[in-house]
């Protein structure tokens, strides 16, 4: 029962990735290594971000329940550092948007889904007892993908010289929620004192389909 509920798990969390690789046409495009350097550029970034922090922001060592504003702020203003990879990584490419902002997404988004869930869910998901919060880490990760793929995209209308001017502003503004997101929905949880559930996936989606929509609309 435990395989069978880690094989759900991990099917979840990586077939999708395998699905959108597949139908978008990267592999038509034998972007495999393309992707693979994206992911490659992700980890040196996240590198980076982690000396970063780890030199310039302290453990926060205030009250328990305590949440610091200002200092999760900060940190959150370090994730500029993943616009300017995806904007690397996009640079690096010749060929259509389209291709571009795939390669980008694919790559960045299967790094930290390698990263961040491959070992707790084959170490937590094969234990005896059920627990929810791998199956919504399967689908947070699905979620990480339209997250990515919208936030690439933003990158790219940005950079572009031919971005209308009234365009400007909204794709800038999106740009913002996105490096602030983590910041965003920390506080949010703080303030209404929310759940895993709601917090994580509702409040991602929410913010997922207006990157979305702004990319299908401009």
């Amino acid at each position: 029962m435990t395989l069978f509920h880690f094989g759900n798990c991990f099917a979840l969390a990586y077939f999708p990735y395998f699905i959108t690789y597949k139908c978008s046409g990267l592999s038509e495009y034998n972007a495999f290594w393309r992707c693979v350097q994206a992911g490659a550029t992700y980890l040196c970034v996240q590198l980076c971000k982690m000396l970063f922090l780890a030199t310039f922001f302290p453990t926060w060592e205030g009250a328990a329940g305590s949440f610091d504003f200002i200092g999760e702020f900060m940190k959150s203003t370090v994730d500029l550092a993943d616009l300017l990879g995806l904007h690397l990584v996009m640079s690096r490419n010749a060929g259509k948007g389209e291709y571009k902002i795939m390669v980008a997404a694919m790559g960045w988004a299967t790094a930290e889904l390698v990263m961040s869930r491959c070992l707790p869910l084959w170490v937590g998901a094969r234990g005896i007892e059920f627990d929810w919060k791998y199956i919504q880490m399967s689908i947070d990760s699905n979620i990480s993908l339209v997250h990515y793929m919208a936030v690439a995209a933003l990158v790219w209308m940005w950079t572009r010289y031919d971005l209308p001017t009234h365009y400007r502003l909204p794709v800038t503004v999106l740009l913002g929620l996105s490096m602030y997101k983590a910041f965003l929905m920390d506080c949010f949880v703080h303030v209404f004192l929310l759940g895993s559930w709601p917090a994580d996936s509702e409040g991602r989606v929410c913010f997922d389909q207006l990157c979305g929509r702004t990319w299908h609309f401009t």
